[in-house]
């Protein structure tokens, strides 16, 4: 037994490492953490010894109760364990991810009485609900994650039979998770601690932004936990969700999987635009891998190895987004690239992990993971073939860490580094061309609206990359007893990453034409966009950013009944790309210049002014921005209503943090060094208007971009000006969960109601103002319009940004979930969800960062977000027969509404135009209405059976049995003279689908 003294010695050493570790931290650091271990407590005899011991690995924790009998026993990796007080009876207890669980446990006198029920329980593995958590969610079990349905790889896929997750596969095979009402940058996400998160793009996740791969070998996961709401002091840079996952581990055993997936053009339907075509596109998807792992030395260390490789051709499908009298106007060059198209894409993704225990009490971990993408995208929906991208996507990783247990305490020391980018190119180099709509008082299109792009802008190329390496500590004492237990956890992460953006090239020009539905594509463009760096000065924005966090929280136990957490969070977030930029020189001048058309005198940053901007509020010198330290509370509840863990009543409130994506704060330096100007030439249907500038008289030479860069060589005429405020904010959301769950005999229940306000994500809206200040201007052709032909004079559009996205998501999270056992032979999973939300924006896409439909963001009403109100997952497996494993998922959501700009003569806007969320009709499910937007049913069936000695299975996975089409385009029709019809908006019957046509995966595996 430890005595108060040497544990004294051992937390003095402890505290020790962690003042050399902040010593440490000048190093060049990259690294977020929480845990991913188990906590384990209960009751048992005064001075009891209590030992625990991991089956597969051996891996041995010992502690000694209290003199109240109460035990605690420290991070423990997920794993099944036998547990014992003293002489006492074992039992079998199986420990979740990030979890912690209470277990009362008899000793060798207690259990004379009971030793036949000793016996029983021994014999059985007890999987202990984390019932008096305040946090709200749910676990995704390995079993769950081998048995259901599934037509990728991708572990996240499963986290939606959590309610308050949706997993979305779109028309070109990227895919998302996203929770909340918010977008998948709102997410984060820990795989053994360590956070996966995307400082620079969209995605939440390292490598998702735009990709088709998955972010981890899903051979390599053990399981995870997805926290919906109110999540602990110690998860931050979110705010919705957090997915907490851990990797398999070697064991005492030599074991082994190889496995091989396999789809081609004749297992999967059409979609509805090869319907419509008569031909399928040939397409192939292929999954392949192995896992390994054993002993290196038995019972202390072990190595794990994993690699999934992927390779497939998606297809997709073009569709010009315009009516049919617009699209037959097209030239036939460009209709030829109308209808479906494909995506190939390959990927390698591997992980490695040794684990080794010298002692009882310590504990080292090494793990890597490499991913490498190569993929054709950008293709789909108005972008045709030729603007397609060649894109590399890759991340490399490692960490290190040292657990050590003590007396009463538990500490993890982890040293991380990482290094992942992101790199699209154009297909095609040189000319492109984009087609939009002539005014034509029929048909009242949106002018700007792309109907059908070839080609690429300047902005296809670039570069997005996050490096460093990074320390972090995680300390955990249980040695407090003060009205009850408390278990304190205290860490701190310090990071050094260095991000890179390159946000476009000087390789593409895009050039725009007019189509009129009576006179048919005019034979010259009316202005074209093209890249033009600025001598001297690097296209390229990199930042050395310093982040620190640290956490303090408390579980307290106040007794059998009550349950608390309270924590608090502190967040630093230093970008030096941001904060020292200064606003350079010819931007001043030109803000300071006589505004084209107003009074003599006055300047153009006079007429801001006069539209309510304070330009200075913008303008950095390189001193006046300043990095925030942000504070987070948490406060959470549990109330066993019987203290036996059978029925509890939870909830919290808490605020939670996010980051501002580097890929928005850049565009400052960037759209300066190598702008995107657009210079303008006009044409019959499209004239220059009074201050689009430049505009020329067209000649075939300026099809060539040197030729375009010398139209504006020595000048800024044309060039965007992006400005930042100086006060920039932190998104952060506001969380509050009500509810309860149950055990009632084999299933766990919950209800809970939770309410999500975030508030100051980044957006950029028209800093143009005309003058007198106004926004809203009269067209030539009578209309209203936006100031984009008063630009800031000699340069192109100003646009300014500030933080003023707003949403407000309420839900209804309803679950059941009767886990699977051997004993039973099945399990089930039910998941309902109601989303209420709302926010300030008018785009189909949750994650668009422009605000240009209103004169300032916080202007735009509070309308309906593009999520579905209610969705149903219906999950389960069975052993069968004949020793088939199967399993099943239905998948029901209703319709998600089409947001979008929608003008038809509102007189209660300036332009006729007001934002609108509407839901189209939907399709029905075997009985009632036509109420369901998202319909799914998959199947799988896996057969085992010996080969050679060995342990083989043949599965077959069936992906949308019934060939429900879930159409993800649009048809919009407002309605005109301020009358909006009854139903403005429907699915495009021969446009893109969400998820998969009916699909078949056929998959032959060997386990030894």
């Amino acid at each position: 037994m430890k005595t108060p003294q040497s544990f004294k010695k051992k937390l003095l050493a402890s505290l020790i490492t962690t003042s050399l570790v902040g010593v440490t931290a000048t190093l060049p650091v990259t690294a977020l953490a929480a845990s991913a271990d188990a906590t384990l407590r209960g009751n048992t005899a005064p001075h009891a010894q209590v030992v625990i011991r991991e089956i597969a690995t051996g891996l041995t924790r010992k502690t000694e109760s209290n003199g109240h009998g109460v035990y605690v026993l420290l991070g423990l990796p997920p794993g099944t364990y036998t547990v014992h007080a003293g002489h006492g009876p074992e039992q079998k207890v199986k420990l979740n991810v990030a979890s912690t669980v209470t277990l009362n446990l008899q000793t060798a006198s207690e259990s004379k009485a009971t030793e036949l029920a000793a016996v029983k329980v021994s014999a059985q593995t007890i999987n202990i609900q984390d019932m008096n958590t305040s946090q709200v969610g749910s676990y995704v079990s390995l079993h769950q994650i081998q048995n259901m349905p599934a037509a990728s790889r991708n572990f996240l896929q499963f986290a939606d039979t959590v309610p308050g997750m949706v997993f979305s596969r779109s028309a070109n095979g990227d895919t998302s998770l996203q929770a909340g009402g918010m977008a998948d940058s709102a997410i984060n996400v820990y795989i053994d601690g360590v956070s996966q998160k995307n400082m620079v793009l969209q995605g939440g996740i390292v490598g998702q932004n735009a990709s088709q791969g998955n972010p981890f070998p899903q051979l390599a996961i053990g399981e995870y936990r997805v926290i919906t709401n109110n999540e602990e002091a110690e998860y931050g840079m979110l705010s919705s969700a957090a997915i907490v996952a851990s990797t398999k581990s070697g064991t005492n055993k030599f074991k082994g999987n190889v496995f091989d997936s396999f789809n081609s053009t004749g297992l999967r339907a059409a979609t509805p635009a090869e319907n419509a075509a008569g031909k399928k596109t040939p397409s192939t998807d292929k999954d392949f891998g192995f896992d390994f792992g054993g002993p290196i030395i038995k019972n202390k260390a072990h190595f794990f190895i994993a690699y999934e490789g992927k390779k497939f051709n998606t297809p997709t499908t073009v569709v010009p987004f315009a009516p049919q009298v617009y699209v037959n106007q097209l030239p036939a060059s460009v209709l030829s690239q109308v209808g479906p198209a494909n995506l190939p894409f390959l990927e390698n993704n591997w992980f490695a992990k040794i684990d080794y225990e010298p002692t009882d009490s310590d504990r080292f971990v090494l793990e890597t993971h490499i991913r490498n993408e190569t993929s054709i995208s950008g293709v789909g929906g108005i972008l045709t073939p030729s603007a397609g991208l060649n894109t590399i996507n890759f991340q490399k990783t490692a960490d290190l860490a040292w657990e050590h247990n003590g007396y009463d305490w538990f500490n993890r020391l982890e040293a991380t580094w990482q290094d992942a980018a992101y790199q699209p190119t154009p297909i095609m180099l040189g000319i492109g061309n984009a087609y939009t709509a002539a005014v034509n008082t029929n048909y009242p299109l949106n002018p700007n609206q792309i109907m059908l792009q070839t080609g690429n802008s300047p902005l296809a190329q670039q570069y997005k990359g996050q490096r460093g390496i990074g320390i972090f500590d995680h300390f955990t004492y249980d040695g407090l007893q003060w009205h009850g237990s408390h278990v304190i956890k205290a860490g701190f992460n310090l990071q050094r990453v260095t991000l890179t953006a390159q946000d476009a090239g000087d390789s593409n020009a895009l050039f725009y034409y007019k189509v009129s539905p009576t006179t048919g594509t005019e034979s010259i463009p009316y202005q074209a966009q093209f890249g033009a760096p600025v001598p001297g000065l690097s296209p390229v924005s990199v930042s050395n950013n310093t982040l620190f966090d640290a956490f303090l929280q408390d579980t307290w136990t106040f007794n059998k009944h009550w349950t608390f957490n309270v924590g608090v969070r502190a967040d630093y977030d230093r970008t030096p790309a941001y904060l020292n930029y200064v606003t350079p020189a010819p931007v001043l001048a030109a803000l300071n210049t006589q505004a084209p058309g107003a009074a003599t005198g006055i300047t153009y940053a006079q007429q801001l002014a006069q539209g309510g901007i304070n330009i200075n509020n913008y303008i950095s010198n390189g001193s006046n921005r300043s990095a925030k330290l942000h504070f987070s509370p948490r406060l959470g509840f549990a109330y066993d209503i019987d203290g036996n863990q059978k029925h509890v009543i939870f909830g919290g409130i808490g605020r939670t943090y996010n980051h501002n994506l580097y890929d928005l704060l850049q565009v400052e330096q960037t759209k300066y060094v190598l702008s995107q100007p657009t210079v303008y030439f006009g044409t019959a249907s499209q004239p220059c208007l009074s201050g689009q500038t430049p505009c020329y008289a067209w000649n075939p030479s300026y099809l060539s971009i040197p030729a375009l860069q010398a139209l504006v060589a020595g000048s800024f005429a044309g060039k965007e000006v992006d400005m930042m405020p100086n006060n920039l904010k932190t998104p952060y959301s506001d969380q509050f969960s009500i509810g309860m769950r149950n055990q009632i005999g084999e299933w766990n229940t919950s209800v809970a109601v939770t309410r999500v306000l975030s508030y100051d994500g980044l957006t950029g809206f028209l800093g143009n103002r005309a003058p007198g200040g106004a926004f809203w201007v009269h067209e030539p052709w009578g209309g209203v319009g936006q100031p984009w032909t008063y630009p800031l004079p000699g340069f192109g559009n100003l646009i300014l940004w500030g933080n003023s996205l707003r949403t407000s998501t309420t839900q209804l999270l309803l679950s059941a979930q009767k886990p699977y056992t051997e004993e039973s032979g099945w399990g089930m999973t039910v998941a309902y969800t109601y989303t209420h939300a709302r926010w300030n924006m008018d785009n189909q896409a949750l994650n668009n960062n422009y605000s240009f439909d209103a004169e300032y963001p916080y202007q735009y009403p509070f309308i309906g977000e593009p999520v579905a109100k209610s969705r149903i997952v219906i999950a389960g497996t069975l052993k069968g027969p004949w020793d088939i494993a199967m399993g099943a998922r239905l998948t029901l959501a209703t319709p998600i509404p089409g947001v979008n700009l929608a003008c038809y003569g509102d007189l209660n806007s300036p332009s006729g135009c007001i934002p609108v969320a509407a839901t189209p009709q939907g399709s029905q499910f075997l009985v009632g209405g036509r109420i369901w937007g998202y319909r799914d049913f998959s199947v799988q069936f896996t057969k085992n059976f010996k080969l050679w000695g060995l342990n083989a299975y043949a599965r077959a996975d069936i992906i949308n049995l019934f060939n429900w089409h879930n159409y993800s385009s649009y048809i919009e029709n407002y309605g005109s003279n301020g009358v909006l019809n009854k139903y403005p908006v429907q699915y495009n019957p021969l446009g893109e689908i969400s998820g998969y046509p009916r699909y078949v995966k056929l998959t032959v595996g060997v386990q030894f």
